[in-house]
């Protein structure tokens, strides 16, 4: 819109560099031009002012495919005032002099044109198509068609108007169809994805299986490891108890042995001992064999008082002297008859008789 101020009876005009003013006098061009600023007076000034830069319009109507089914097409055409001159004397683009405001509605006129046109077009086409079609590859089939009909319109060209570019953004049916058309998509899709639920079941059911014949081989394993360990344990132990054994066995007989060998020496020991006693008895018996009786006897007084404890008194009665004077007496008168002259030779006798001889060998 273009910017107006006011100066006593004057006017002055300042337009944009993406608006074209055209400025009649008396059914004359003064003014004609973009971005233009000039001073005008009001009551004689005819102004109008086109937009020149590129405008964009959304388009949203309504069609029927060829098994009569209601789509909903959504678009928009891109469009510029190619000739503002020629738009200006086709349509209304006058200004108020005074607020620069439109007097009409110039592009809700240039809008509803290329609707009515775009949708000409974008109408017969989907006639022909049905709604799996018009779904699938409508969208492209349609823009080709608006924009192929727009550039051939021969009133946007006499009205000097360029269609730059057309967009079909989308083609939908109603939404019960739409939901209807999308179940079987949707099957699909979660026919796909119970099968990766399945299969991921399945994958982790046979993983599952797999670890627990991994857990299952492992305890064979281990208990088969664990019969062998009991095994060399059992063959451990009996080897112990034959290696105790041998060695008890062993000292055993090493112990009879010796007690063996030491009892042998002590047999004999005792034997030796026993022979040599013996041989002294002997030798003492036959040393005592020929001694008189009275001397016989006067040792074994002897060899008896050894014996007896001590005596600190000993009283002899004339009845216990009698026996044996008589008896040493009548032993004494025998050996001198018997021996003769032995005394004599042997030197004299002791005082004390029989008791003075040596006693017996120990």
């Amino acid at each position: 819109m273009a910017d107006i101020t006011r100066a006593l009876v004057l006017r002055h005009l300042r337009g944009t560099p993406t608006t074209h003013v055209r400025h009649l006098r008396r059914g004359k061009v003064v003014h004609d031009g973009t971005g233009l600023s000039f001073w005008f007076r009001p009551l004689t000034a005819v102004l109008s002012e086109m937009p020149v830069d590129d405008r964009e319009l959304p388009l949203m109507f309504h069609a029927r495919t060829s098994d009569f089914q209601d789509v909903t097409v959504q678009a928009s055409v891109t469009y510029r005032i190619a000739d503002p001159a020629l738009t200006a004397s086709r349509v209304d683009f006058s200004i108020s002099p005074v607020t620069g405001r439109w007097s009409a509605a110039p592009l809700e006129q240039i809008g509803g044109l290329l609707t009515e046109t775009a949708q000409q077009h974008s109408l017969a086409l989907l006639a022909r198509m049905s709604l799996a079609d018009a779904l699938s590859s409508g969208a492209l089939a349609v823009r080709e068609q608006v924009a192929d009909g727009l550039a051939a319109d021969r009133r946007l060209t006499d009205t000097g108007i360029d269609v730059i570019a057309v967009r079909v953004v989308a083609i939908r049916p109603e939404p019960e169809m739409e939901k209807a058309l999308q179940t079987p998509a949707r099957e699909l899709v979660q026919q796909d994805a119970d099968r990766a639920t399945y299969e991921r079941r399945a994958l982790a059911v046979e993983r599952e299986r797999a670890i627990s014949e991994n857990e299952m081989q492992s305890k064979i394993e281990l208990a088969r490891r664990e019969e062998q360990l009991v095994i060399q344990r059992g063959a451990n132990a009996r080897r112990q108890a034959e290696e105790a054994a041998a060695a008890n066995r062993t000292e055993t007989e090493a112990q009879a042995s010796r007690t063996q060998r030491l009892g042998d020496a002590r047999a004999h020991a005792a034997r030796v001992l026993g022979e040599a006693t013996a041989a002294t008895e002997a030798a003492r018996v036959n040393a005592y064999r020929d001694l008189p009786e009275a001397t016989l006897l006067g040792l074994a007084v002897k060899e008896l008082a050894v014996s007896l404890p001590q005596i600190g008194t000993l009283v002899l009665t004339p009845d216990l002297l009698t026996p044996l004077l008589t008896r040493f007496a009548t032993g004494t008168g025998r050996q001198e008859n018997a021996g003769g002259g032995a005394a004599s030779s042997t030197g004299q006798a002791s005082p004390g008789g029989p008791a003075d001889l040596p006693g017996p060998p120990s």
